[in-house]
């Protein structure tokens, strides 16, 4: 019966939904999450009666035909890049981006990543990196007899050392955009790598055209909202239900005509 495989691509795509759902939810806390959604698309459709089609010779015309609907797929899984709300930390290594952008680093293998999460450390020689040890691109050293270190809205790192009294500036923080920030791919770690979909990087200075401003001592949240995660979640169970019944349904009819002597 054609309800039964109808029925079943309504239950893998249920079942999509709440991965993408759980996912939301255990990212709840990490920083610079951005949640997803899946979007689903109809499948092709089986004419039983072509729409527009002469049902007699004198050129009388099918005013609707009977289409009949071959279920649902998966079409995408879209993130929400609206902004989470900024945690105070007053950590002078914690940067958040408030508006558009993504800090740059350097993997090992030498390609770009891109990141909304902020928490940085130095290493062991002084440099700026991520949670792993990436490299911040463009690279940012802290001499060690640094005292302060200060960041302002536009990414100009400077520090203040012991017997001078002007600041001294160390590096300058890029942002990077992108024209199409959905179509970045996500390799874990709070990374993204650029793709064709997403189109190349575009970098600048912080509070430059199109680019957001970069808040020292802060960090970004998740922009996950448990509530709406919640009822999103009961909806695409009770949608995985339905579909069951509908298979049940087929089964039982499936077996009346079994029966019959």
């Amino acid at each position: 019966m054609r309800s039964l495989d109808v029925a079943a691509t309504g239950m893998q795509a249920q079942s999509n939904n709440v991965a993408v759902i759980s996912n939301n939810i255990a990212n709840m806390t990490t920083t610079g999450y951005k949640r997803r959604r899946a979007e689903f698309q109809d499948l092709i459709y089986q004419d039983i009666r072509r729409v527009g089609t002469m049902s007699s010779d004198s050129g009388n015309l099918v005013p609707a035909g009977a289409q009949i609907g071959l279920g649902v797929r998966t079409a995408g899984v879209y993130r929400i890049n609206e902004q989470g709300t900024l945690e105070q930390t007053s950590n002078s290594l914690d940067l958040a981006i408030e508006g558009q952008g993504y800090f740059q680093v350097t993997l090992p293998s030498g390609e770009y990543a891109y990141t909304r999460d902020g928490t940085f450390s130095l290493s062991n020689d002084g440099n700026l990196v991520t949670a792993d040890g990436y490299l911040l691109n463009p690279g940012i050293n802290i001499p060690n007899n640094a005292q302060t270190i200060t960041v302002d809205q536009t990414g100009q790192v400077q520090i203040s050392v012991s017997g001078q009294t002007a600041a001294i500036t160390v590096g300058q923080l890029q942002l990077a955009t992108f024209q199409n920030e959905n179509g970045l791919a996500a390799i874990g770690q709070n990374l993204f790598t650029e793709t064709q979909s997403s189109g190349n990087a575009i970098t600048g200075a912080g509070q430059s055209v199109g680019f957001g401003s970069i808040r020292q001592g802060f960090v970004e949240q998740s922009n996950v909202n448990v509530v709406t995660e919640i009822t999103d979640l009961i909806t695409a169970q009770r949608a995985y239900e339905m579909n069951s019944k509908v298979i049940t349904a087929s089964d039982e009819m499936l077996q009346t005509l079994s029966n019959l002597k």
